[in-house]
Parts: C-alpha cells; sequence; structure tokens
C-alpha cells in the first residue's frame, strides 16, 4: 500500500514538472508604423547657360538659324503632371518684349527702327508629341522661311501679357505634355523617364523626355514674320507697329522658363 502511494506521488510530481516545463511566458508591446507618401515632382534640364542666336549673315536673316536639341528635359513623378514652358524677360522695354542690351543703331532713333521686339519671336518645336485630350503643343516642324507672314505660326512661344510665369489658357494655350484642366486624359500619369519604355514602337514613347529645338527667324528687313500670340494673331512688326518697321540692331536677351506642375 504505501509502495502504491509513493508511486502514484511520483507520477504527480512527474506531472507538475513537466507543466511547469511547458508553460510559456508572453509580453507584448506594439510599435505604430507611420506611411507619409509625400508628392515628388522632378525636372531635370540640360541645356548650354546660354543659347545664342548671332546673325551676322544676309542669308541667316532670310532662312533664320535653328539651334537643334539645344535643351533637354526628363521629368520624374508620383503624380498626375502638366509641363508648359513660357517666354518671359526683365522687362526693360516692356513687359512681352525682349531685354535690349546693348545698341548698335547710334545716331538719331527714326521712327521705323523698333527695339520692342515681342517674345513670340522665339519658336520651339519639341521631339515628342502631347498626347494629352485636346492639347496644343509645338510638336508642329518649323514653317518654311518663305511663306513669310502668309501664315501664322503654331510653334511660336506663349507668353503672358503681365510678363508672369501662369500656365497658358484657352486656344493656342500650348503644353509641351498635359493640359489645362482635371478631367481624365488631360494630364500625363506619374513615372519617370528612368524606367519608362523608349523601346521603338512603343506607342506612349518618350512621354518622360524630351529635346527641344529653338529658331529665330528675322527676315529682310528684320521684322521677325513668324511671330504669333497665342490667339493666332501675328505678333511681327510688320504687322503690329507698321509695314516699314523694322528691329533695331543691337543684343537682346529673354529666357524661357519650363515648369512642371501637379495635375490639380
Amino acid at each position: 500500500m504505501k509502495k502504491m502511494n509513493k508511486f502514484k506521488l511520483f507520477i504527480a510530481a512527474s506531472a507538475l514538472i513537466g507543466t511547469a516545463a511547458n508553460a510559456q511566458l508572453i509580453d507584448e508591446k506594439d510599435v505604430s508604423i507611420t506611411l507619409d507618401l509625400q508628392p515628388v515632382l522632378q525636372l531635370e534640364m540640360t541645356t548650354p547657360d546660354q543659347i545664342e542666336f548671332v546673325f551676322d549673315e544676309i542669308n541667316e536673316y532670310q532662312a533664320g538659324i535653328t539651334q537643334y536639341a539645344a535643351t533637354i528635359l526628363k521629368v520624374s513623378s508620383t503624380v498626375s503632371w502638366d509641363l508648359y514652358a513660357v517666354g518671359r524677360s526683365q522687362g526693360n522695354t516692356g513687359n512681352g518684349f525682349w531685354d535690349e542690351q546693348i545698341s548698335y543703331a547710334g545716331g538719331a532713333s527714326t521712327p521705323n527702327r523698333v527695339n520692342q521686339l515681342p517674345l513670340s519671336l522665339l519658336e520651339l518645336k519639341q521631339n515628342q508629341q502631347n498626347t494629352a485630350l485636346g492639347a496644343e503643343d509645338y510638336f508642329t516642324p518649323f514653317n518654311p522661311a518663305s511663306v513669310g507672314n502668309a501664315v501664322a505660326s503654331t510653334n511660336s512661344i506663349f507668353y503672358n501679357a503681365d510678363n508672369s510665369a501662369t500656365a497658358p489658357t484657352g486656344a493656342g494655350g500650348r503644353y509641351i505634355a498635359g493640359t489645362k484642366g482635371t478631367a481624365t486624359g488631360e494630364s500625363m500619369p506619374g513615372g519617370s523617364y528612368l524606367n519608362y519604355n523608349n523601346a521603338p514602337g512603343a506607342t506612349n514613347l518618350g512621354a518622360y523626355y524630351f529635346t527641344i529645338d529653338y529658331r529665330i527667324l528675322p527676315g529682310l528687313p528684320a521684322t521677325f514674320p513668324m511671330a504669333t500670340a497665342q490667339n493666332g494673331d501675328k505678333d511681327d512688326l510688320a504687322t503690329v507697329v507698321g509695314d516699314d518697321a523694322y528691329a533695331s540692331p543691337g543684343v537682346y536677351t529673354m529666357y524661357v522658363q519650363y515648369v512642371l506642375l501637379e495635375d490639380q
């Protein structure tokens, strides 16, 4: 009988030890994880510090000078976006005109010699067509010099009469990519030139990578026959000032501002 009790006691003790050995202690603490997705818009530009147009030959006045692929634009964005160019100056001859830095005219001024040269005389040509819904762009080839004042240019750079960088609006408001408005198809989707499909035959070829050509065509006399305002009206000196008007010889400057903005 005593042996039986000792045996039962041993079994019970063994069970208790096994239970204690298998017991699990748990201590839990939590940490909060925050995800902050900031919108990112990045425009990379490769271009000379200064793009020069030097007209010192008659044929250059007649045929104009074109600077090919002088500016390269690369876009990366996490949001839908629009991209446009706007011509600007310091306004030392008035808003909407090139700045006169040096005058070669000399002598008394004449009524026909004009130093207010419209910003729209600068023409742009982009290598990829803007695929946004209803967009106008700078994809059309430059008009041949021979057409003169016969046609308006669809390549004249957009500018604001108040010399601001406000986005283009209305007819003739040209965008390099995207366009004014937030409806479906009126902007470019987020993405990057770094991983976009630029393979030959791709339907969306190079939508984040653009090369820009520039042209200036003075004509003879220098009236800049291709200059065209945003609304399609001729902006050349002969039309705006008069048939006998011509550009005063000198050095003039302006700048092109490229604006990448979130579509909203």
